[in-house]
């Protein structure tokens, strides 16, 4: 079964080049893509059920309303099993230090070195499955 990686991202060209930088894997099935906008878009996607309708979250930090941050607060205590990667184009130590305390299991900065991410993504996933 393909796992569905949830993308959340206020600028619209975000979907298209993680799609490219994965599109390999999501050629092979190892996951779906899924990009929203807006944290309130991702926590509608995520929905209200006991197992949440993506597998990994990928969220940007800085975004309009609803945060990263945000995101990051809701989403772990309902699903702390759910693997959740944390972006943002501001790196710092504070930030950084932030999301895993929140329960982040990776931080990224901004350019994203997409072959380490993808390598961890295919790790917890993979993981996930068995």
């Amino acid at each position: 079964m393909t796992a569905t990686v949830l993308l959340i991202d206020d600028e619209p060209d975000a979907g298209e080049l993680f799609r490219q930088n994965f599109r390999r894997q999501i050629r092979n099935g190892e996951f779906e893509l899924v990009f929203v906008q807006s944290g309130e878009e991702a926590l509608d996607y995520l929905g209200e059920d006991e197992t949440p309708n993506a597998a990994l979250v990928l969220s940007d930090i800085r975004m309009p309303g609803i945060s990263g941050i945000d995101i990051l607060e809701n989403v772990k205590p309902r699903w702390p099993k759910m693997p959740i990667f944390m972006v943002s184009a501001t790196a710092g130590q504070d930030i950084e230090n932030t999301v895993r305390d929140l329960g982040a299991d990776g931080f990224y900065t901004k350019p994203i070195d997409f072959k380490t991410l993808g390598q961890k993504m295919s790790s917890l996933l993979s993981g996930a499955a068995a």
